[in-house]
């Protein structure tokens, strides 16, 4: 198996470092990743500019570009036999309606407009504390293991959100649920004419089985999307 892996935070973060070294035991590793961070970028695609690649490695490239230019650089030019584009692990969750402006999440969709199957990971941050990425990586590992056995439709990708905090030695059962519909609370504060975000994430409403309320509720949320 022929594994792309790219994410929104950058080349060289901890989280695409703990998934290369966790799917390298899955198969042939490519690393194609943004040189600069790109959360919140959604799917943006570069199309009137050059877009430069430093290749560090026969199987490691730096894209100056946003996430879903990697996926398409990745498999139009860099690794287009690539079986599965795995994009993560994103430092906090990207739940609900947050998958339409997730850089990660924009990574994986764009892999299943092109037909080939697709992950995005995500690793909730509960409120003051920081991630274990050992644990987060032993996890990750796990539930895309399974997930990369299963059938997906054209068209369709997974979102994967883990709960935190995580213990390494205990299994966390997973649950496939519908995306949240609900916003997450958020305003804006003002200072003359400049206007600046200022949003809650942990205690957003939530419906029951969403995956909001699954992550939130200590297991890993597994949703099929579709584009």
């Amino acid at each position: 198996m022929k594994i792309v892996i790219t994410n929104d935070d950058g080349y060289g973060e901890p989280g695409i470092e703990a998934l290369r070294s966790e799917l390298q035991k899955l198969g042939e590793v490519i690393v194609v990743a943004p040189k600069m961070p790109h959360s919140f970028a959604g799917h943006r695609v570069t199309m009137k500019d050059e877009i430069q690649v430093d290749q560090i490695s026969a199987r490691k490239f730096v894209i100056h570009g946003a996430p879903a230019d990697c996926t398409r650089l990745a498999l139009k030019q860099l690794a287009p036999d690539a079986d599965c584009v795995v994009a993560g692990i994103n430092p906090g969750a990207n739940l609900g309606t947050d998958v339409y402006q997730s850089g990660t999440v924009a990574a994986a969709r764009e892999a299943a407009i092109l037909g080939v199957k697709a992950i995005a990971i995500s690793q909730y941050v509960s409120r003051g504390q920081s991630i274990t990425w050992e644990h987060t990586r032993r996890h990750a590992a796990g539930i895309i293991e399974t997930l990369v056995k299963q059938v997906l439709h054209p068209g369709q990708y997974w979102n994967v959100n883990l709960p935190h905090p995580l213990n390494g030695s205990v299994p966390l059962g997973h649950v496939i649920c519908p995306l949240d519909k609900n916003p997450h609370d958020y305003t804006y504060t003002r200072a003359g004419n400049a206007y600046r975000y200022k949003g809650i994430m942990h205690n957003r409403p939530r419906d029951a089985g969403g995956d909001v309320d699954v992550c939130f509720g200590g297991r890993i949320s597994v949703t099929r999307l579709e584009i």
